[in-house]
């Protein structure tokens, strides 16, 4: 029978832990929480991956390396479970740092606390420490605090942070397979036309023969690679450079994103992203307590592209002088027709919040969607590539080696 060491909170708000004999995880945190303990984690012995507690359980900071921020979309389901428990803030923080194995972590956790013995609100001892929590972050806490709902609030902020990161994990997760695919060929086209290419340059030099045209391009192109790849990188390199620079230029800025907005495959994919992260972030804030302008701030400044933040920015002008948030959704022409009629029913049935975070779902999915279709294009035409590429390098040289076996009979 398996053993697992836990970590838990009893019933005198101490931290406990130990070792158990259970036949499995959940078996193990149904004995905790029958002793009244509140499982925080439980992991088995011999094994590293810590298993959550159970569907609600915290996830504790792991350990952080050097210069590393706080996890904070751990740190936030760890602080919500436990004062959903019962543990009173100051303990909460406490019991916290006490987990931490990272010493930035433990420090961080322990300034919090020394900040909220000495009056201050969590939002102001998170504010306090300048650039880790952010202001959506902070405003929701505000809000939460206002309304007596801190664990409520911080709950919502933990599911909002692991949707928003399996959004990023999703797209980040489609580019692996093409980055692999343009990696081999780029290594795959080097290596042929620095190492192989040359040798047979030199076996045919020695023949005296004139070789096929396909052959002196591709000798061509590696005798001009070894001669000037360096400079080519270095050329590239500093295009890049120069482009990122442009790039925080706002006015150069606004005009790569309307640029990116307008492309067939990737401007729907950027617009569908973009309307998720609104509904997502506006629901949040709204259905946490934050007043409708101070959330399309907010929001805002989550965007990333200019155009959608000029949208947004128009939005509010238009909430702020009476109008409702549909209509001028619309009419910013940036967000789909499916959003603005969404947005609408949610308003005339005073579920705008709940609309909101549906709208973030639906459109969750469809940037899965178009991320699938997308694939389904670019991967064989990089496979395809790939294939004429490396096949037209090697043909070349057999139709060299071939012409000149003719010659010799």
């Amino acid at each position: 029978m398996p053993r697992f060491h836990y970590k838990a909170v009893g019933e005198d708000g101490q931290l406990v832990q130990g070792e158990l004999q259970a036949p499995s995880h959940d078996a193990a945190i149904e004995w905790l929480q029958d002793h009244g303990h509140t499982p925080i984690r439980a992991v088995e012995s011999g094994t590293e991956k810590a298993i959550p507690a159970s569907t609600t359980a915290p996830r504790l900071p792991r350990p952080l390396q050097k210069r590393r921020k706080l996890d904070i979309g751990r740190f936030t389901r760890d602080l919500s479970t436990l004062l959903a428990a019962g543990v009173q803030l100051e303990r909460a923080l406490q019991i916290l740092a006490e987990m931490a194995e990272d010493t930035n972590t433990a420090g961080l956790l322990s300034r919090l606390l020394d900040e909220i013995r000495e009056g201050a609100s969590l939002a102001g001892a998170m504010e306090a420490q300048q650039g880790v929590f952010s202001k959506f972050y902070l405003n929701m806490v505000r809000a939460g605090e206002a309304g007596g709902a801190v664990e409520t609030v911080l709950g919502r902020l933990a599911v909002f942070m692991e949707q928003y990161h399996e959004l990023k994990s999703s797209i980040k997760s489609a580019l692996i397979y093409p980055s692999i695919l343009i990696t081999i060929t780029v290594a795959s086209v080097i290596i042929l036309v620095v190492f192989v290419v040359p040798q047979f340059a030199t076996l045919f030099e020695d023949m005296g023969q004139e070789l096929p045209l396909p052959t002196r391009i591709v000798i061509g192109f590696g005798e001009a690679f070894q001669k000037y790849g360096l400079a080519v990188a270095l050329l590239v390199s500093a295009l890049i450079y120069l482009l990122r620079r442009q790039l925080a230029k706002p006015q150069f800025r606004y005009r790569w994103d309307k640029w990116l907005l307008g492309l067939p495959l990737l401007g729907e994919l950027i617009t569908k992203i973009e309307v998720t992260v609104f509904a997502r972030t506006l629901g949040t804030l709204l259905s946490s307590g934050v007043p409708m302008l101070t959330a399309l701030g907010i929001v805002k400044e989550t965007h990333t592209n200019r155009l959608l933040r000029e949208a947004v920015e128009s939005i509010a002008d238009n909430v702020e002088q009476g109008q409702g948030l549909a209509g001028p959704m619309l009419e910013t022409g940036h967000f789909p027709r499916l959003a603005s009629h969404l947005v609408q029913v949610g308003e005339e049935t005073g579920q705008l919040e709940q609309t909101l975070n549906r709208l973030a779902d639906i459109y969750d999915r469809e940037v899965t969607t178009s991320i699938q279709r997308m694939l389904a294009l670019v991967e064989p035409v990089l496979i395809i590539g790939l294939g004429i590429v490396v096949g037209g390098i090697i043909m070349s040289i057999l139709v060299a080696v071939l012409s000149v076996n003719d010659l010799a009979f």
